[in-house]
């Protein structure tokens, strides 16, 4: 079998090597940002290792001996499923790796942007020294938090999250009630942005989530209340965000993830004083890029010798 690391951002691929040499896989790596890239790359190659590369129907007809993609991540919306669907290639991602550490990032945005903790240091480093120079705080006891979307992560959020607030409420229209813990009150996508103080963004990027939190949605926040994105960047509509923070409905915004990455130094997200920035990075720790890596690569050798990945997102012909 040969497999083709289409892109990644690892500092090696170690890794990945040692897993297919001991698997008896042949190895190609490049470093792909089209479709056009990954056709030339992809010869002859019957799996592909995909991290950003877009993966769609002009490649698997390019190369119809490509029959499985897995990606780095729990996110798939850089491989078109549909079109593998229809070729009958199998799609793989790793959906568990990194669990608790984007849920716990989640947090740490959440209560930096209600303590104005980020704040704070940019006052400090500024030469302002007062506990008022960031605003006025409210008890984050007395708080609802609000998640959109109850699935791996989302669960976890609350978990982390409920010995914080007040109340812990969620949307997610795909989950049936008894997979809502009982701690969190089930409620309405309209609910959910008018009743919470904090709203934190667990939902992948699908047709009906891409930019779904738009200014409709922003609109029903409460005044001070503030939005934490760990989710995909797509699923907000960054320039009704910059909206509502510069008519002083939100307190702050905190956004790991962004509809273009890394942004341009100059944008106003990235120069906004009221927003809390991350580069993607929720979901590391060492121990989380390793098992990523290696639950990733290891679906290719799954399905080599099973027939099918160990993590299933569209099953092949």
């Amino acid at each position: 079998m040969k497999i083709l690391i289409t892109d990644y951002d690892f500092p090696d691929l170690a890794l990945e090597r040692a897993l297919y040499s001991a698997a008896g896989v042949e190895l190609v790596v490049a470093q792909c940002r089209t479709e056009d890239e990954v056709i030339a790359a992809s010869e002859g190659c019957q799996g592909l290792l995909v991290q950003y590369a877009p993966i769609n129907a002009k490649v698997f007809a390019a190369r119809p001996e490509i029959r499985i993609v897995s990606r780095y991540g729990a996110g798939f919306d850089t491989v078109n499923t549909a079109d593998a669907k229809a070729h009958g290639v199998w799609v793989g991602n790793s959906p568990d790796y990194g669990v608790g550490e984007v849920a716990t990032h989640a947090l740490g945005m959440t209560l930096s942007l209600l303590r104005h903790i980020a704040f704070y240091d940019r006052d400090v480093k500024a030469g302002k020294w007062h506990f008022s120079s960031a605003g006025k705080i409210q008890r984050v006891a007395d708080m609802t938090l609000g998640i959109l979307g109850l699935g791996r992560i989302g669960k976890r959020m609350a978990h982390v999250s409920r010995n914080s607030f007040k109340r812990v409420i969620a949307c997610d229209p795909y989950i049936i009630d008894g997979d809502f813990p009982a701690y969190v009150e089930r409620v309405k996508l309209e609910e959910l942005f008018a009743q919470a103080d904090a709203i934190s963004l667990h939902v992948p990027l699908t047709d009906e989530t891409r930019g779904m939190v738009n200014a409709s949605l922003l609109g029903l926040m409460k005044t001070g209340s503030v939005l934490v994105n760990t989710a995909r960047g797509a699923v907000v509509n960054i320039d009704d965000l910059l909206a509502v923070l510069d008519e002083g409905r939100l307190d702050g915004a905190a956004l790991d993830v962004l509809p273009t990455e890394p942004p341009a130094v100059d944008s106003r997200i990235v120069q906004h004083p009221r927003v809390l920035l991350t580069p993607h990075a929720a979901f590391y720790s060492v121990i989380a890029e390793q098992e990523l890596r290696r639950k990733a690569a290891q679906n290719l050798i799954d399905w080599a010798r099973n027939g099918r990945p160990s993590y299933v997102v569209i099953s092949g012909a």
